[in-house]
């Protein structure tokens, strides 16, 4: 019997939701899908990118409940050590959370120049130059992963938490036409190519294309 709930919003623009969800996948859990209307205060300020912690996505697990992905996925690893949400060895596990940590508080001038759009194309999009910086660091961060670990994830062969927070930034590269080098292209690729995520993208692709307007202050 399923005993957990995942809330989340757009799939095709819900970064957050995202992570959330791809992390419960990760783990193997057994849940059922809520998914909140655009109007939700919730859902608006996850699209709206105003932080990364909100109460979307929202785990409810045998009478625990969790909100903020990176909180999530450290639940999961808790109650399910097997899946390898982290690495089993001691310096990666820590480099793993570090790195994660550095997505769920960082590149806000790439979230805030390439907003998630999994069904968008934009060939040859003109990224500006404080999202070049965000680009640049985190392309670093692959290398370094990837030449520590031979890939083709971060950290080997399983995905782990760090690949589930990059995994919307891997999408947004596609969208806008980032350009990368050859490994850090095939990471990309590698994300991208997990069966978890080709069934979101696919779910992505199946709802409206046009972003409902927000209201917000800037």
């Amino acid at each position: 019997m399923t005993t957990a709930t995942l809330t989340i919003n757009s799939r095709n623009y819900g970064a957050w939701s995202l992570r959330g969800w791809l992390l419960c996948r990760l783990a193997g859990l057994e849940f059922t899908e809520e998914v909140l209307p655009s109007g939700d205060p919730s859902a608006r300020a996850e699209l709206l990118q105003l932080s990364p912690s909100f109460l979307v996505p929202r785990l409810e697990h045998e009478g625990v409940t969790v909100w903020d992905a990176l909180a999530i996925g450290e639940h999961l690893q808790e109650r399910f050590p097997e899946a390898g949400l982290l690495p089993a060895a001691p310096i990666p596990r820590a480099h793993c959370r570090s790195i994660s940590a550095e997505v769920h508080g960082g590149f806000v001038n790439l979230r805030s120049a390439l907003p998630m759009n999994m069904s968008a194309c934009h060939p040859g999009f003109r990224v500006y130059s404080g999202a070049r910086a965000d680009i640049a660091r985190i392309t670093a961060i692959w290398r370094d992963c990837l030449g520590a670990s031979g890939g083709p994830l971060l950290f080997g062969e399983r995905p782990t938490t760090a690949d589930a927070m990059f995994a919307p930034i891997c999408s947004r590269f596609l969208t806008y036409d980032v350009q990368l080098d050859p490994l850090c292209a095939a990471y990309r690729d590698a994300v991208l190519a997990l069966p978890d995520v080709v069934e979101w993208a696919a779910l992505a692709a199946a709802e409206p294309q046009e972003l409902v307007e927000l209201e917000a202050e800037f």
